[in-house]
């Protein structure tokens, strides 16, 4: 049971699920919880690069204050901003629901894993779950895939993912925010730093799987200049990297309430501009989305860089993604913003 109590009276579905979750470890902020997994493989609606996605976690231990996945908790009544990153979740069950819901996909479709919280956390290190999927997609064979992550524990998971990548598709996207250390710790206080994320892409080019650098989210006036992005598409390239992403930020409601007082800590010059730009719409539009588009296109040029992995259309690359409530609550479904 959370904390040791008994389910709230009146919660329902997930957050009864996420009530009745037992306790698997604690640290001195973080506690895991075992959550009952009803589906793996969760569909998208169309105009995303992926047909399915993959989440094995609820809650990110990284912290990132731009998450837009926060939201996901308040399915479980989990209000507070904390909880987050302080209440994990590892899903139950993984591998024989998912060899029962792998004869739904077709050759056709995509499947991506770390589309709302990230499988490699730390929860990872301790619970297996992101490599007890690996581990069924080994014995598939003509399945196409994609891997997310802040982080450098997939080094681990090496050996099994050239399995897969030798009889599926595969590419892994190293998120890479920016190359300065300490923004990167303000940004995403419990993520390795920028430089582990590097030898990361370079560990993996090596082992043969197909790799590119995610410089997500794209924000603006604090990673958004020529320079910055330059640098790092340069480092992305210099350790292997074949892409180059780029996604703007977007805040939702549960993103901006940790957003929005992380900008006015470190960059109190610009809230006003923040508050005013994302005050009545999660996203940005028009032509600061047009000129950063551009300027990603020319700076991937300039490396001979790619825009995205191998099943993925220029456009796809640079969305504005939106959350949507379709499906299972908080399970990282996504709706595609033209």
């Amino acid at each position: 049971m959370l904390f040791g109590d008994s389910p709230l009276p009146g919660l329902a579905g997930i957050a009864r699920l996420a009530a009745q979750s037992e306790v698997l470890e604690s640290k001195r902020t973080v506690r895991y919880f075992e959550i009952d997994c009803r589906s793996v493989l969760n569909r998208t609606r169309p105009g995303l690069p992926f047909t399915w996605t993959i989440n094995p976690y609820r809650g990110c231990e990284f912290a990132c204050r731009y998450c837009y996945a926060r939201y996901t908790h308040e399915f479980m009544e989990l209000h507070e901003s904390h909880e987050f990153e302080d209440r994990i979740y590892a899903k139950s069950n993984l591998p024989p629901i998912l060899r029962r819901e792998l004869k739904r996909v077709r050759a056709t479709d995509s499947i991506a894993i770390g589309t709302a919280t990230d499988p490699y956390q730390p929860a990872e290190r301790r619970f297996l779950r992101t490599r007890s999927l690996l581990e069924v997609f080994a014995g598939q064979s003509g399945l196409s895939l994609s891997i997310t992550t802040k982080s450098d524990l997939i080094r681990r998971d090496i050996p099994l993912l050239r399995s897969i990548a030798s009889r599926n598709r595969l590419s892994v996207n190293v998120t890479i925010t920016t190359l300065d250390a300490s923004l990167a710790r303000a940004l995403e206080p419990r993520a390795p730093r920028p430089d582990l994320r590097l030898q990361t892409v370079r560990a993996l080019t090596d082992a043969g799987i197909p790799t590119g650098v995610f410089p997500n989210p794209v924000m603006p006036l604090i990673t958004d200049q020529e320079a910055r992005l330059d640098a790092l598409a340069k480092a992305a390239r210099e350790h292997g990297a074949s892409y180059f992403g780029g996604g703007l930020l977007f805040l939702m409601p549960s993103s901006r309430r940790v957003f929005l007082p992380f900008v006015e800590q470190h960059f109190p010059h610009l809230l006003r501009r923040y508050q005013e730009r994302y005050e009545s719409d999660a996203y940005l539009k028009g032509p600061y989305r047009d000129m950063l588009r551009e300027r990603l296109r020319a700076i991937r040029q300039r490396h001979g860089l790619a825009s995205g992995g191998t099943h993925v259309s220029e456009e796809q690359r640079f969305p504005l993604f939106e959350s949507s409530q379709a499906g299972l609550p908080g399970a990282g479904i996504l709706r595609h913003v033209p």
